[in-house]
Parts: structure tokens; C-alpha cells; sequence
């Protein structure tokens, strides 16, 4: 099965990102974790990105907040896909982070999750690597059918209440 790259621009994105981590990890989907900055480590960040496809990745996860331009640098260097997740700053509680990430120019594509939406994400990428594994599908398939149950089991708790 092909690896999922979890890049994060800051050590600060960590909680958002263990929402990824965890959620692959009931998938058994074999991951790896990076902390890259577009800024900062740019050099680093690209030769991640070239070098994912040769190093047995087949998506690719990118967690950035405020100028959030580590997705698009990252999509700009593989075509792998790469799903990114905006992160919340205190600044304007994400909503920079998330125009940054979902405003990406024509040939650059990057799919985006909602603010903090480390567990969509890892979705997102399990559903797009299950494409080629029947296995993986199925797990999602019996994840959706267990969820379903949860809510159905609230329903029926709160109806017998009122």
C-alpha cells in the first residue's frame, strides 16, 4: 500500500494533524510526518515534494496556518494530490488560512478540507488510495456503516427521552 506524507508547517499544527494520524492509523494506512514551512524551510519542503512519488507516497496531507502557502508549494513540486488543511491562528481564526489554501491557480490543484479538518482529510486521502485497494474500501465502507449505527443509536436515545 502506498504511504500517506503528512506535512506541517509548525509543530504548532500537531493536535490538528494527530486528527489525521489517528484516522489512518484505524485504517491501517502507513503514514509519515514532516514539519516543513513554504517560508522556512523552502528547500526542504520542495525536495519532499519531488521526491514523494520515488518514496512510495501516493497522497499527500499539508497543515498550514495564516498565509497557508505550504499545500500550494507543495502541489507545485508533485503530482501526487495533495489535500490541504488550513489551520486555525488567532489572528482571523482561519479564514486566511483557508483562502490560501483553496485559491490555487489552474494546473496546481490542491483539494482542501475545512478549517482543522485533519480527520476529513485522512479520509479524503484513504478514500483516493482504496481507488486501488479493495481491502481499503472495504474498511471505509464498514467505517461508514459504523458511523451510521452511532448516530442511529443517539437518534433512538433521544427520541425515547422526548
Amino acid at each position: 500500500m502506498k504511504k500517506v506524507g503528512i506535512i506541517m508547517g509548525s509543530d504548532s499544527d500537531l493536535p490538528i494533524i494527530k486528527k489525521a494520524t489517528d484516522m489512518l492509523e484505524s485504517l491501517e494506512i502507513p503514514f509519515e510526518v514532516h514539519v516543513y514551512s513554504a517560508h522556512r524551510t523552502p528547500v526542504e519542503a520542495r525536495d519532499f515534494a519531488v521526491n514523494a512519488k520515488k518514496n512510495g507516497f501516493g497522497v499527500l496531507i499539508a497543515a498550514a496556518g495564516m498565509a497557508a502557502h505550504l499545500a500550494g508549494a507543495i502541489a507545485a513540486n508533485t503530482t501526487l494530490p495533495v489535500i490541504g488543511i488550513p489551520c486555525k491562528s488567532s489572528n482571523l481564526d482561519g479564514m486566511d488560512a483557508l483562502l490560501s489554501t483553496v485559491q490555487m491557480p489552474t494546473g496546481i490543484p490542491v483539494a482542501t478540507v475545512a478549517i482543522n479538518g485533519g480527520g476529513n482529510a485522512a479520509l479524503l486521502a484513504a478514500q483516493i488510495l482504496a481507488l486501488g485497494d479493495e481491502k481499503l474500501a472495504e474498511k471505509l465502507d464498514n467505517k461508514r456503516v459504523a458511523d451510521a449505527k452511532i448516530v442511529l443509536e443517539k437518534d433512538a436515545k433521544i427520541s425515547a427521552e422526548f
